[in-house]
């Protein structure tokens, strides 16, 4: 998620997304020994955009549009029942993906400068990481250590935006959904 190469996080970097709290009791022990992210502070959750715009360009207009662009959507539930695996990483399906895609979407198209994960992915996943550049053993392990206790369920009610000091993340504001709709727009 969000770091270099080097594995050391960049100040100023941003990021959006939504927080799953409900998911912290079943793979925040998981994250905190094989997901780098959970060490600097980002909660469980599911990435909308990163890397967002850098700090410096926050401003109140910025600020506004997001307050206006995530506004214009619902609120929705999501449930995690399975997992799924990119070659370096272990993660919570999140269904239905379908408004998680569309908040992407809609931040992408009004700040197309700043394509997700810097544009090296064809195709953006929504996901919620359990474990990151590990042995597949480990994803093996965490998979069949926490398939009995899904699924989890969350209400997504907002996207947070969060920012690096470079070591830890920190969140400055949060963007409500509308009301509590099942569905994007």
């Amino acid at each position: 998620m969000p770091e270099d190469q080097s594995g050391l996080y960049q100040a100023g970097e941003t990021v959006l997304l939504v927080k799953v709290p409900e998911a912290e009791p079943l793979v925040g022990g998981w994250r905190q020994r094989f997901d780098s992210s959970a060490g600097a502070r980002l909660p469980a959750h599911v990435t909308v955009l990163y890397p967002f715009l850098d700090h410096g360009r926050i401003d109140a207009d910025v600020l506004g549009a997001l307050e206006s662009l995530v506004g214009a959507h619902c609120a929705f539930d999501v449930r995690f029942e399975g997992f799924g695996r990119f070659p370096d990483v272990l993660f919570l399906v999140p269904t239905p993906e379908g408004p998680l895609r569309a908040l992407t979407q809609a931040v992408c198209e009004r700040w197309p400068e700043v394509p997700p994960y810097g544009g090296r992915f064809a195709e953006v996943v929504p996901h919620l990481t359990v474990a990151h550049g590990q042995e597949r053993s480990v994803f093996d392990e965490a998979e069949a250590a926490l398939t009995g206790r899904l699924p989890v369920t969350a209400h997504v009610s907002a996207v947070q935006l969060l920012v690096c000091d470079g070591e830890s993340w920190h969140e400055q504001a949060a963007f409500p959904l509308r009301g509590r709709g099942k569905s994007s727009r």
